[in-house]
């Protein structure tokens, strides 16, 4: 029988809880809406992936992931103020676009895409947190593999050459980074290079 490892598609159940096995559930992927992904091609947290490794199908698991292992610590300098003029199009700010909590699709002067949550709006500064939600929060998991098989070399090629956003992002993937349509304005951070990350190491779109 199969095992997880490297580039096998794997197909599981889980529920995510914050602040230990007994803390609420966060986010959830059940048999109706499993979640599926490329093992190995960077999609999914690495200590998520690690501790799946060797696992076959029919097996449950439980794992506790550290934030310094997860998303991170939070990062004081992901919390930045931005020019309202980049938020404005044809001269107009949309002002429910700025509401305070909401998320908003931007990019980086380097052309990374990233969501940043607005703190507020003070005159002519936005004050916006890019940190990732879960930034700072330690990780419970626990769930069934309910396939693992080969990839297909159809899956293989839309993982690695077409920037390795495969069928599987959630969360314990990379789900939280910029799959918006773009930026507002220009969407600079000036030259932070700052990045929301997602539910993993990097890739954001579903």
């Amino acid at each position: 029988m199969i095992t997880v490892s490297k580039d096998s598609m794997v197909t599981l159940t889980y529920d995510l809880r914050l602040d230990g096995k007994e803390g609420e559930i966060f986010e959830s992927a059940t048999s109706e809406n499993p979640l599926v992904f490329l093992h190995g091609a960077g999609l999914m947290i690495p200590a998520f992936e690690a501790q799946l490794t060797g696992k076959k199908s029919g097996e449950k698991f439980e794992i506790a992931i550290p934030a310094a292992s997860g998303y991170g610590e939070i990062n004081e300098e992901a919390v930045v103020e931005l020019p309202l003029d980049i938020f404005k199009v044809d001269g107009k700010v949309d002002d429910t676009l700025l509401t305070p909590g909401n998320s908003v699709p931007m990019m980086s002067a380097h052309g990374q895409r990233m969501d940043g949550v607005v703190v507020s709006v003070e005159g002519e500064i936005v004050t916006m947190d890019f940190n990732h939600p879960l930034a700072g929060e330690d990780l419970h998991f626990t769930g069934e593999i309910l396939e693992v098989r080969e990839a297909t070399e159809d899956e293989l090629a839309a993982a690695y050459n077409t920037g390795g956003c495969g069928s599987g992002c959630g969360c314990g993937s990379s789900s939280g980074g910029g799959c918006g349509d773009g930026g507002c304005g220009d969407g600079s951070c000036g030259d932070d290079d700052t990045k929301s990350g997602g539910c993993g190491s990097g890739c954001g779109c579903n």
